[in-house]
């Protein structure tokens, strides 16, 4: 049994380590245990060392799904790097724009090394790989050892950069106290059984970002459970390989968004898995979540053994490590009704879920032990603030906006919500809120009307504001399901469908091929890069048709 006050290096680097790394490779999936990833994790910390790299240096990664990428973080850490985890190449960034952000979050790190998998070194400006070492992960690797110097529990061991789903990446620095307190904070929340090989942990979010790598792998190599690794480009492909993995692995704990969960039941469709399921946790967060997705998803696994208390809707993000908030293990999801208009102005009021102007919202839990969230104005719709034991300590290189979001004890997160009967309630981001002629409106609520029309992509819309010449109008952009339907009535029907639902005018409707809607590597839309997109006109965009509805 692991002691609650274990240390970080304390979880990894245990001498009796008996769990197994499944990890994904285009053939099929390779075994490897975790006391032989320690091992080649010390070779590869002292090829680190020759390149310069030691306590007090910078390392800048780009982490993909392989089983080196996982040697190599521990490795770094031997060393006594910190490690910068860069973004991934998001959907619809060109090379460019992805070279130019790479060159500069690298400006403000100004790392020793950078480390990035072969494939994906194209992409690295010429003039960065000539001023820093660039290495592919299974250049590291090495017979030699060196005395171990990782980070002390109050100095930055990892720099989180967000994904972007809201604005450009930001640079979260965690603690080596802060991870580990957040990794036993997760272990408790699962409800995970103390034991080697107890549990099995399957996941395919990527490993830049946090529920990928602190949610799922940390946590399952910290506490010695089987971890089964694929890939957000696998489940891209092959959505339904996300359960029929858990279904062949046996796996008990997983964790993806709102959006992957609707795709993966919809991708599995009436065919059965492979073998029952026996899943007992399953976190559903990084979004809003919708309780329709819960019971689609319920309906279409419950036949291979799914049961709804498996189902845990949560509620964190990168500046507090991960998770803030869960629903709590074994207890049924919690879906509630609020009055539209009343929290359009900010006001909570709960009201029979069948009342036609009802919000339907899915409650996030309770906090976490130690953790204390509250709401910017109490008992309203309001900017959440969030105290936690692992806060990051601010934003690496960037003071005024550490001081802006960070005061006094509490992260000032940009979402929005309240804490209801003791449980956390996500409305929205703050980017996800715009004003119409004076009136506030959420986005999410249009985009979910508009998408249960039919025609249109499920999760596969963004409605935005531009600035024009007689103030604001909104453009819609959508994925349609068939390229070959009538661009010009889906359009109609969705302007009727967002006059209905909140009296608001469409102006325009972008329609995009699929796969073409800016998302993160997890899967959230990237709003603020729609607007960037229009902004540069149908260039950029390459839109299947735009019709103007206004």
């Amino acid at each position: 049994m692991t002691s609650k006050d274990a240390g970080l290096w304390d979880l990894l680097l245990r001498d009796d380590a008996q769990g197994v790394l499944h990890h994904w490779e285009e053939d099929g999936f390779g075994h490897v245990p975790w006391r032989e990833v320690v091992a080649d994790a010390h070779g590869m910390a002292a090829a680190l060392r020759a390149a310069g790299v030691g306590p007090g240096t910078r390392v800048a990664a780009v982490l993909t799904n392989t089983a080196h990428t996982l040697r190599g973080l521990l490795a770094v850490w031997l060393a006594g790097g910190t490690l910068a985890s860069f973004p991934l190449p998001a959907r619809g960034v060109s090379p460019e724009e992805y070279g130019a952000q790479l060159a500069g979050l690298t400006e403000r790190l100004d790392p020793a090394v950078m480390l990035v998998e072969r494939r994906l070194q194209p992409l690295v400006p010429a003039h960065l790989a000539q001023r820093i070492p660039v290495f592919d992960w299974v250049e590291l690797y090495s017979g030699e050892r060196i005395e171990p110097t990782p980070p002390a529990a109050g100095e930055t061991a990892f720099i989180q950069y967000s994904s972007g789903s809201t604005s450009l990446p930001k640079g979260c620095a965690l603690t080596t106290q802060a991870i580990a307190t957040q990794l036993h904070m997760i272990h408790e929340m699962t409800g995970g059984r103390p034991g080697p090989r107890s549990e099995t942990i399957a996941s395919w979010l990527p490993l830049s970002h946090d529920m990928g790598l602190f949610g799922t792998m940390l946590h399952a190599w910290a506490f010695d459970y089987d971890f089964v690794l694929s890939s957000p480009e696998r489940f891209g492909m092959a959505p339904r390989t996300w359960f029929r993995d858990m279904s062949e692995f046996g796996a008990t704990i997983t964790a993806g968004t709102n959006t992957a969960l609707y795709l993966a039941a919809r991708a599995q469709g009436r065919s059965p898995l492979p073998k029952a399921l026996r899943l007992t946790v399953c976190v559903i967060g990084a979004e809003r979540v919708d309780p329709q997705t819960l019971e689609y998803a319920y309906q279409t696994f419950r036949g291979s053994g799914l049961e709804k208390t498996a189902l845990m809707p949560a509620y964190g993000m990168a500046e507090a490590t991960l998770a803030v908030s869960t629903s709590p293990v074994g207890v049924l999801p919690v879906s509630r009704g609020f009055n539209t208009s009343a929290l359009l102005e900010g006001k909570v009021v709960e009201v029979d879920p069948s009342t036609p102007d009802a919000t339907h919202l899915v409650s996030n839990g309770p906090p976490l032990p130690g953790v204390e969230i509250r709401s910017a104005v109490p008992d309203q719709v309001s900017e959440l603030l969030i105290s936690s034991p692992s806060l990051a300590t601010g934003y690496h290189g960037d003071p005024e906006r550490s001081a802006e979001r960070f005061r006094n004890g509490f992260l000032h997160t940009g979402d929005l919500g309240f804490v209801h009967d003791g449980e956390v309630y996500f409305v929205g981001r703050a980017d996800d809120l715009i004003s119409v002629g004076g009136r506030n409106v959420y986005t999410s609520g249009i985009e979910a009307a508009i998408e249960a029309m039919g025609p249109v992509r499920k999760g596969c819309s963004a409605l935005v504001d531009l600035p024009g010449a007689t103030g604001s109008h909104l453009v819609l952009l959508l994925e349609p399901r068939r390229a070959g339907d009538d661009f010009e009535s889906i359009a109609g029907e969705a302007a009727a469908v967002a006059r209905a639902t909140s009296g608001v005018s469409l102006a325009e409707c972008v329609f995009l091929e699929r796969g073409h809607l800016p998302r993160t590597p997890s899967g959230k839309i990237q709003r603020f890069r729609c607007r960037a997109l229009l902004g540069q006109g149908s260039g950029r965009l390459k839109p299947l048709a735009r019709v103007r509805l206004a």
